[in-house]
C-alpha cells in the first residue's frame, strides 16, 4: 500500500492570500477582522492556481447493461474527510492492466472547472468481485485498497474528483477511465456550507447492475432495499430521463446536479466549506457558518439531519435550498460490516407529518418503520405528487429585494429551470412570501403547480426555496457540462437573472 503524506502549512496559505490583497467578491462589509478578510481570501487564493484542461473522462466504456465500467471501477472509504485524515481508495479492473490515479479539487480555476493536485501511481490493476446480493439486496464490497491517501494541509476543503485511466503499455491498445469522488471538509468558520447530496448520489446509484432503492422487487418505492457507500458509483442513473452523460461514471450526481453551483460560487469568490449529508447528523459544523446550501437532488435525509438544520435555523443560519424533490424521504444510516458508521442507507418513510401525501405514500409503498414531520415547515415548501415535470420559472413578485438589479418584472420566466423534480404546498408560516410560481407538465401534459418562497426565521435570518433540482443550472457551465433534459423540457444554461438573484441571497446572507 502506497502512502501520500505530503503537508503544506494552512498557515502559509492564509499568509499568501493576506500578501497578495485577495479580498471576497462581494461587497466588503464594515466590522470584518483581519482574520475574516484572510478567511474569505482562501477561495480567491486557491482559484488563481493554474485549473487542469484534461481533468475530463475521455474514454469510457460501460458494460452491456450501461450501469458501470468493468474496465476499470473503484470508491473510496469515506465520504467526506479532513486534513490530516487519511482515506483509502479501492479499484478493480476486469484485466490485470497498470493504472494511475490522478486527483483534482473541482471548482472555477480561471474556467478550467478543476485542478490537478497528486498523480500517483502505477498500479497493478486486477479484478476484485462483485458480492452477492445480501440482505434487501445490499451490494457491500471488501475490496483491497490500491492506496490510502493522507490528506495534505493545504488541500481546500471542496469536491474532489480521483481519476483513474489504464495504463495499456501500447499506444496501439485502448485505455479506459472513471472515477472516484469524496468530500474534503474543515471546522472553519465559513461565509457558506455546500452540502452535497450524496445520500440521493447513493439511493438511485444501481451499481453493479439494477440495485438501487428504486430496484427492488417488491416494489420502487418502498423500505425493501438497502444500498451501500462500500461500491462504485455507476452511470448517472436517470440517463435516459435526465442526464445522458456517460462521462460522469463514478461522480454520483456531482457533475450533473451540484457542480455548476460550485464553479459560480468559486468563480466569484464566495467563502465556501463543504460538506456530505452524513456530516450534517449533528449541527456542529453548520453553526460555524453564515449560510447552509442544499443543492440539487436532495431527496434522502437521516432523521438527525432534518433536526441539525432546524437548530442551524432557530440559531440564526441561513439556509438555501436550491434545490427540488428535498427532504422527501427519511433514510436512516447506519454501520457497514466492519463497524464504519454511515455507509448503509435505506428507505425509511416519507417526510410530511400526517399530510395527505405522506400519508398516500405509506399506503401505497408501506409499511415504513419511520415518518419524518412536515417538510414544509423548515423550508417553506412540501414534496407534492406529482413531483416530476418542467417548465419556466415564473416570477410573481418582482418588487422582493432578491430580484434587485435582475430587470425582472411580474410574469417574466426563466426558461426550463423546474425539473426534473420541484416543490409547492407552502407551508402557513407568518410572513412566508410566494416569489415564483407557475405549472410544471408532469409527462410533458399533466399539469402540477410549484412553488418558490422565502420567509424570515426567527433570528432574522431567511429561509429561501428555490424549488427546482435545475436551479444550479443556471448559475455555472463548466467544461463538459451536459444540460439536463427530462419531461420534454430543458433549462438553458447560465442566466444573468438567476445568477443577480444568487449575488443578492448570498450578500443578504453574509450581512446578517
Amino acid at each position: 500500500m502506497k502512502k501520500n503524506t505530503t503537508n503544506l502549512s494552512r498557515r502559509k496559505l492564509l499568509k499568501n492570500a493576506a500578501q497578495a490583497g485577495l479580498a471576497a467578491a462581494l461587497l466588503p462589509l464594515s466590522g470584518f477582522t483581519e482574520a475574516n478578510q484572510q478567511r474569505r481570501g482562501l477561495i480567491e487564493a486557491e482559484n488563481k492556481k493554474q485549473g487542469s484542461t484534461d481533468w475530463q473522462l475521455t474514454r469510457v466504456r460501460p458494460d452491456r447493461e450501461g450501469q458501470r465500467c468493468p474496465s476499470i471501477e473503484g470508491y473510496c472509504s469515506k465520504q467526506s474527510v479532513k486534513a490530516g485524515e487519511s482515506i483509502d481508495i479501492m479499484v478493480s479492473t476486469d484485466q490485470n492492466v497498470k493504472f494511475e490515479i490522478e486527483i483534482f479539487r473541482t471548482g472555477y480555476y480561471g474556467g478550467c472547472g478543476a485542478r490537478l493536485l497528486l498523480k500517483m501511481g502505477p498500479f497493478e490493476g486486477y479484478s476484485q468481485p462483485v458480492p452477492k446480493p445480501g440482505l434487501k439486496n445490499l451490494h457491500e464490497c471488501k475490496w483491497k485498497p490500491c492506496t490510502s491517501i493522507t490528506i495534505p494541509d493545504d488541500w481546500l476543503s471542496g469536491v474532489y474528483l480521483g481519476r483513474l485511466t489504464t495504463l495499456p503499455g501500447d499506444e496501439d491498445l485502448p485505455y479506459w477511465q472513471s472515477y472516484v469522488i469524496f468530500i474534503v471538509r474543515d471546522d472553519r468558520p465559513a461565509d457558506v456550507l455546500f452540502q452535497c447530496s450524496d445520500n440521493t448520489w447513493q439511493a438511485y446509484n444501481r451499481w453493479p447492475n439494477n440495485y438501487s432503492v428504486y430496484t427492488h422487487p417488491k416494489g420502487n418505492e418502498g423500505p425493501w432495499a438497502d444500498v451501500s457507500f462500500d461500491r462504485p458509483y455507476g452511470r448517472q442513473s436517470q440517463y435516459t430521463g435526465v442526464v445522458n452523460d456517460p462521462l460522469s461514471f463514478g461522480s454520483g450526481e456531482f457533475l450533473s446536479l451540484e457542480h455548476p453551483l460550485t464553479y459560480f460560487l468559486e468563480e466569484h469568490g464566495y467563502d465556501v466549506s463543504y460538506c456530505s449529508n452524513s456530516d450534517m447528523i449533528s449541527s456542529e459544523r453548520g453553526l460555524k457558518c453564515k449560510s447552509f446550501i442544499s443543492v440539487g437532488h436532495d431527496e434522502y435525509w437521516d432523521i438527525r439531519q432534518y433536526n441539525s438544520v432546524v437548530k442551524m435555523r432557530d440559531e440564526g443560519v441561513n439556509l438555501l435550498f436550491l434545490s427540488g424533490n428535498s427532504v422527501c424521504w427519511v433514510s436512516p444510516f447506519r454501520a457497514n460490516s466492519n463497524g464504519q458508521e454511515n455507509r448503509i442507507i435505506f428507505r425509511g418513510g416519507p417526510y410530511g407529518a400526517q399530510n395527505k401525501y405522506a400519508i398516500d405514500r405509506e399506503n401505497l409503498n408501506g409499511p415504513f418503520p419511520e415518518r419524518g414531520p412536515d417538510e414544509g415547515f423548515l423550508m417553506g415548501v412540501r414534496n407534492i405528487d406529482p413531483i416530476t415535470g418542467g417548465g419556466d420559472w415564473i416570477i410573481t413578485k418582482p418588487e422582493h429585494w432578491m430580484f434587485k438589479d435582475t430587470g425582472i418584472k411580474k410574469g417574466d420566466r426563466i426558461p426550463g429551470l423546474i425539473g426534473w423534480e420541484y416543490m409547492g404546498q407552502p407551508a402557513p408560516i407568518p410572513g412566508l412570501e410566494i416569489v415564483a410560481e407557475g405549472t410544471a407538465w408532469s409527462g410533458g401534459v399533466k399539469p402540477q403547480q410549484w412553488t418558490s418562497t422565502i420567509y424570515t426565521a426567527p433570528k432574522g435570518n431567511i429561509v429561501f426555496s428555490a424549488s427546482t433540482i435545475f436551479w444550479a443550472q443556471a448559475l455555472g457551465m463548466p467544461p463538459g457540462h451536459t444540460l439536463p433534459w427530462s419531461h420534454w423540457s430543458r433549462p438553458h444554461g447560465p442566466d444573468k437573472r438567476v445568477q443577480q438573484i444568487m449575488h443578492n441571497l448570498l450578500r443578504k446572507s453574509r450581512a446578517l
